[in-house]
């Protein structure tokens, strides 16, 4: 499954998988107690293939942030829990990406980056991350021939 299916509904707390489309929205599964919920086309709903994160240069997908933990958790959970201080979640962070901008990027944001990368990593979803390169190089790779 990619991040394109994997979504944060304001005001309900985890992630969720979209399930199936309604005609007024779409059902989603949460991935922290598998129960489903109607969403309505008004909800704030943010996908997580959507979401960046500020550097000093750039706007980082969070793909790429969620990489860069995996890599240096080498696949397993955070060393750290997102209910940990703001300067152990802002210490962390900036081991996972020094050049993150300070002042766009809330200790409220670290919090929820980190709750995500464990909780897709407790539902083996982080392979989603490698997939959607690969599945990125086959389509280019067909365009060329």
């Amino acid at each position: 499954m990619s991040l394109d299916k994997i979504l944060s509904i304001s005001g309900k707390p985890g992630l969720y998988k979209v399930v199936t489309p309604t005609r007024s929205g779409f059902v989603a599964e949460s991935l922290l107690d598998k129960k489903r919920i109607t969403v309505n086309a008004h909800s704030n709903v943010s996908v997580l293939s959507e979401i960046a994160v500020y550097t000093l240069t750039e706007e980082l997908p969070l793909r790429e942030v969620f990489k860069k933990i995996k890599t240096k958790e080498e696949g397993k959970p955070t060393s750290i829990s997102h209910k940990d201080s703001k300067d152990i979640l802002e210490e962390y962070f900036f081991d996972v990406l020094p050049d993150y901008d300070e002042d766009r990027v809330y200790a409220s944001d670290i919090k929820k980056i980190v709750q995500w990368y464990n909780l897709l990593q407790q539902h083996d979803l982080l392979s989603a991350l490698d997939e959607t390169k690969k599945a990125a190089s086959t389509e280019t790779s067909s365009e060329e021939e």
